[in-house]
């Protein structure tokens, strides 16, 4: 058999490979079915508009550093350790984050980041470490 035929026999096999590969890895959004529709579209909006910098299992998300020495700048808080409130999400979103980091303001808005901010709230820190108390 010839290159050409076996590039053409064999180009579409690799490709379907490839793709196959990528979608693996990729997670998705995993929460109650009888959860609110607004904290599902919460969900939704967060993985596609903020799961590049942060970390959220309910939402598929995998953007934060996992080891100190990996982080880039552009690494957001793991929100499957750290539990946030609606009103912090909110002027998080609002004012590019609580820092001068590379997060851009109003990333999302109006009802988006309504939905966002119920979404973080409910299910943020949900897989943090219990916290030991002096004393205990």
């Amino acid at each position: 058999m010839s290159t050409r035929r076996l590039r053409i026999a064999f180009g579409p096999l690799a490709v379907l490979a490839a793709v196959g590969a990528v979608a693996c890895g990729e997670q998705g959004i995993s929460l109650p079915a009888d959860e609110s529709a607004q904290v599902k579209h919460g969900a939704s909006v967060f993985h596609q508009r903020c799961s590049g910098c942060h970390t959220l299992s309910f939402a598929g998300a995998e953007g934060s550093a996992i080891k100190p020495n990996d982080k880039e700048y552009k690494d957001g808080p793991n929100f499957d350790q750290r539990k946030e409130d609606e009103a912090s999400v909110l002027f998080a979103i609002a004012n590019g984050g609580f820092s001068s980091g590379p997060m851009p303001q109003d990333i999302v808005v109006g009802n988006d980041a309504k939905a966002v901010a119920a979404f973080l709230s409910k299910y943020s820190g949900r897989k943090a470490p219990p916290t030991i108390s002096p004393g205990q």
